[in-house]
């Protein structure tokens, strides 16, 4: 199966070994030629007669022909090319015509010989030990690369090769592996695609996903079930909440780089992001019992901005409208009910759970997504200013307005709008 990695790089054959030969061959001839005047053969060639040396002439330019029609597609070509073999049973004749003799048809044969036999792959097992990092989505090519600058395998071709002849080669998990130096292709191989030699399952958690979307891509990496991410959510005694978080995990797993050894339980994992979390609160001087509030306010902005400047601003309009008694009237609250990205429809706004703070005063119940540092920042230290209203008016870009008063708020909502019109389908 070619697809297994990276078919493009996959080949059953080497098409141009030919080619290669022939230029390497050529070289080697040249090189040769070249020497003649400054070596002298320890033996002469035996004298020849006019006839013989006719015949030996003939027979080169016969060679010279069939190589020509053979190069450009003359009919009576052949297949395209003559044979290596051929090529250097001409080649070997003419030299002995021309009178470099055995001398110098073995200094122009003796690479050529050399490069066709020499192996692209280390006969193992190897030795030592050097640890491999597969990162996440990395290709065929990609991973071939790798373990050919840290002298694991000899040739990218070789472990291509061997990736080819094994289908287990398309489940290749991200991780540090231990191999050896100077591995057979195949045998390196075989470590990669066993899952049970990760000696680090690495993953990625970005800013504002919610909690089961966070739990599917560590089964993605892991490889253990999300139901057991679910279940290990549940055992808040031991998953290092603060009092305040209620026992509801949203909004603890903070978004950053993990690093996991495969025996590492769903439990820990999780309690490993909590702890990050709670960590990044500490360090911005939130107590315990205010941190349950300034997550929810950083999920908020997480889930209406994308740039640290409008974070901070968004952050000032939540707690504006709480001072002033007005619903905060976030499309990202509905959203999170509905586990629905993009622009709610009119059916998911009508919504009467406690999340649609379109319908319901004060702050959502918990969190509704799990934010980043940028935006735990904002929520603590908001930016200074009498905004009441933002409008994101180029879902493309992020850019978003703020207001102060209700007519300019719906400038902006037209300019919205517009912008609706003019990409169609993109609200």
């Amino acid at each position: 199966m070619k697809d297994h990695l990276e078919t493009s790089i996959f080949g059953d054959h080497d098409e141009h070994l030919d080619e290669h030969l022939d230029e390497h061959l050529d070289e080697n001839l040249d090189e040769a030629r070249h020497g003649e005047h400054f070596e002298e053969p320890h033996t002469s060639p035996a004298p020849m007669s006019r006839r013989e040396l006719r015949e030996a002439q003939e027979a080169a330019r016969k060679g010279g022909r069939r190589k020509r029609a053979a190069a450009t597609g003359v009919p009576g070509g052949g297949r395209g090319k003559p044979s290596v073999f051929r090529r250097l049973l001409v080649i070997v004749l003419a030299l002995a015509v021309i009178g470099g003799g055995v001398a110098v048809a073995y200094k122009a044969l003796r690479p050529v010989v050399e490069s066709f036999l020499e192996s692209n792959d280390y006969p193992g097992p190897g030795s030592g030990e050097v640890n491999v990092t597969v990162d996440e989505g990395a290709r065929g090519s990609a991973i071939a690369k790798t373990l050919v600058d840290q002298d694991v395998v000899k040739s990218s071709k070789a472990f291509i090769e061997a990736a080819n002849d094994n289908p287990k080669s398309a489940g290749i998990q991200p991780g540090i592996y231990t191999l050896k130096k100077q591995m057979k292709a195949s045998d390196a191989l075989a470590v990669l695609v066993d899952p049970k030699n990760r000696l680090i399952t690495r993953v990625v958690i970005p800013e504002g996903l919610w909690a089961d979307e966070i739990y599917a891509r560590l089964s993605k990496v892991s490889g253990i079930p999300v139901a057991e991410y679910s279940a290990a959510a549940k055992k808040v005694g031991e998953l290092g909440l603060p009092p305040s978080a209620r026992g509801n995990i949203e909004g603890y797993l903070f978004p950053a780089s993990y690093e996991f050894p495969p025996s590492t339980s769903a439990l820990d994992q999780l309690k490993e992001m909590v702890a990050e979390s709670t960590k990044r609160l500490d360090a911005l001087g939130i107590a315990p019992a205010q941190m349950e509030r300034v997550v929810t306010v950083a999920s908020l902005v997480e889930g209406e901005a994308k740039t640290d400047a409008d974070r901070a601003k968004v952050a000032r309009v939540v707690e504006n409208r709480l001072a002033d008694k007005m619903s905060l009237g976030l499309d990202s609250t509905v959203n999170y009910v509905y586990r629905k990205r993009g622009v709610p429809t009119q059916e998911m706004l009508d919504s009467n759970s406690p999340y649609n703070t379109r319908r319901f005063t004060g702050l959502p119940p918990g969190p509704i997504s799990n934010p980043g540092e940028g935006a735990l920042k904002a929520a603590a230290n908001p930016a200074a200013g009498p905004w009441l209203y933002f409008v994101t008016v180029n879902l493309d870009t992020g850019e978003t307005k703020f207001a102060a008063t209700y007519p300019e708020h719906q400038r902006y909502v037209a300019e919205f709008q517009k912008w609706c019109t003019d990409n169609k389908g993109k609200c």
